[in-house]
């Protein structure tokens, strides 16, 4: 039998879930059909899929719980699989516009995958203007991070429109293991754990001295602490409806103002989202005077690691420097601040997140998650971080899908108690998309904060372009031939 235990950092995304939390990520993907040889059918969509499976291993992993959740919970090959309840076709109604489409979407991501069945749905969305094609797919955060994520969406994608053969690998369920065989693997397993702890504990402490030893150097400024984020309508307890906003921007726009004023790509997109989170509040007269924090997911994956499914990630704290006016400075301080986070998030290493999850129990951890949201505690601290932003790179060539190529892909990430808002970007074919998923109740303007991207996006190219504008006469000056002094005949040279 291929049981295979979920790591602790896989299990957590489970035990977070809480009828209002829901740990899936998506995606919102749009297709023009026109490419399809022979013409686009929903049933093409379907034979694709169904043909890739053997490169898709979580679309028939089905989860088996432990009795009394002694233990994390196991994968294994579902003995039910019916590709027929994860795909599904859906239409939009007319005009099926970005209002429409989002409307569906928002719906989707609100709904809690059903733990019976392997965790992911797909809906293949008719109905969009222009005879385009939309493609909502979520799948559970325990399965997949946004790198790994990533590779099963290139895994289910072509790059010409002719749909690549795939091998034909046997594949075999899984018996459903009995309680007796689920049990004695929980023992087996907790039997290691005493040993394992000490060793985290060890570590997690030298770490510890490590780190407050160089928060203490004066070149050092620590990153924020967690609860340490300004007060803000963003961070309270939610409801399990989702409002979802997308938009795209301009990848060389973003890389022109990296090259003229400085930081990174990464860095351009977080004050590009200050941007619009500062005007956003302070539209509401709420823009807090200390600075907002943002948590933002970093993969950790090995080049060993590329392929393997789950979780491979950390996270930094990162000040936006939402208390600075001007867009250029706000952008340097952001850059500085990501430098620190990210010279700290080495320091403390991927592992130790990852070792302490294996130690959580799961029927607590579980307790401890619907509690806290319950009794909506969130509302009653301050906020470990006030917004997720997460950027994953993705490939600047064009993809297809049963022959129709891919005009555009909309990351959706997930939300929780304390942080109603998370924007997610991914590159694709020089454009940067923008998916925002919110709370609907707490957020019910998500669409001004797609305008704001916009906005704070050409502040800073009118940085940028007056910046190019006053270098350009000095670097033109240093390029001139230099006129030397008259010779002795008379004439003059140049250099």
């Amino acid at each position: 039998m291929a049981m295979q235990r979920l790591t602790g950092l896989d299990a957590t995304f489970l035990y977070m879930e809480t009828p209002n939390i829901h740990m899936h990520v998506a995606s919102t993907a749009i297709f023009d059909p026109t490419t399809v040889p022979g013409g686009y059918s929903f049933e093409k969509v379907k034979q694709l899929v169904q043909s890739r499976l053997p490169l898709l291993p979580p679309f028939r992993r089905r989860l088996v719980e432990v009795p009394f959740q002694l233990h994390h919970p196991l994968w294994i090959e579902d003995p039910d699989f019916d590709i027929d309840y994860h795909i599904r076709r859906a239409g939009l109604p007319a005009p099926g516009g970005p209002a429409e489409l989002a409307a569906f979407a928002e719906e989707a991501m609100g709904r809690q995958l059903d733990r019976r069945h392997p965790l992911w749905e797909m809906y293949v969305v008719e109905g969009l203007e222009n005879g385009l094609i939309g493609i909502v797919t979520k799948t559970h955060h325990a399965a997949i991070d946004g790198v790994s994520g990533a590779e099963l969406t290139v895994n289910l994608l072509d790059l010409q429109p002719e749909p690549a053969e795939t091998p034909d690998v046997p594949w075999t369920p899984d018996r459903i293991p009995s309680d007796v065989e689920l049990f004695a693997y929980a023992l087996n397993s907790l039997a290691r754990q005493p040993w394992r702890a000490l060793k985290a504990a060890r570590r997690t402490a030298e770490v510890a001295l490590n780190i407050r030893r160089r928060n203490r150097e004066p070149s050092v400024t620590p990153p924020p602490a967690p609860f340490s984020a300004p007060h803000t309508s963003l961070n309270t307890s939610i409801t399990p409806h989702r409002r979802f906003a997308f938009t795209e921007i301009s990848l060389d726009d973003v890389k022109m103002v990296k090259n003229a004023l400085g930081g990174t790509v990464n860095d351009v997109v977080l004050a590009i989202c200050s941007s619009a989170l500062r005007a956003y509040l302070a539209a509401n007269d709420e823009l807090p005077d200390e600075p907002l924090v943002a948590m933002v997911p970093i993969s950790v994956r090995t080049d060993d690691q590329k392929g393997d499914m789950g979780n491979r990630v950390s996270s930094m704290l990162v000040g936006l420097a939402s208390d600075i006016d001007d867009p250029v400075k706000r952008l340097h301080a952001i850059s500085e601040r990501t430098k620190d986070a990210k010279e700290q998030d080495k320091a403390i290493g991927a592992e130790i997140l990852q070792e302490w999850a294996e130690f959580a129990a799961p029927a607590v951890a579980a307790r401890a998650a619907r509690l806290y949201s319950s009794t909506k505690m969130a509302d009653r601290h301050r906020p470990i971080f006030n917004v997720t932003i997460s950027n994953v790179p993705g490939p600047p060539f064009p993809l297809y899908s049963a022959g129709a190529r891919m005009v555009a892909m909309y990351p959706m990430g997930p939300i929780a108690d304390g942080g109603a808002l998370n924007i997610t970007v991914m590159s694709y074919m020089g454009s940067m998309f923008f998916g925002l998923v919110a709370c609907r109740e707490t957020v019910p303007g998500v669409w001004d904060i797609t305008s704001g991207i916009q906005a704070g996006l050409e502040e800073l190219k009118k940085a940028a372009d007056e910046t190019a504008a006053a270098t350009a006469p000095k670097a033109a000056a240093k390029a001139a031939p230099k006129v030397k002094k008259a010779s002795a005949k008379g004439t003059t040279q140049t250099a």
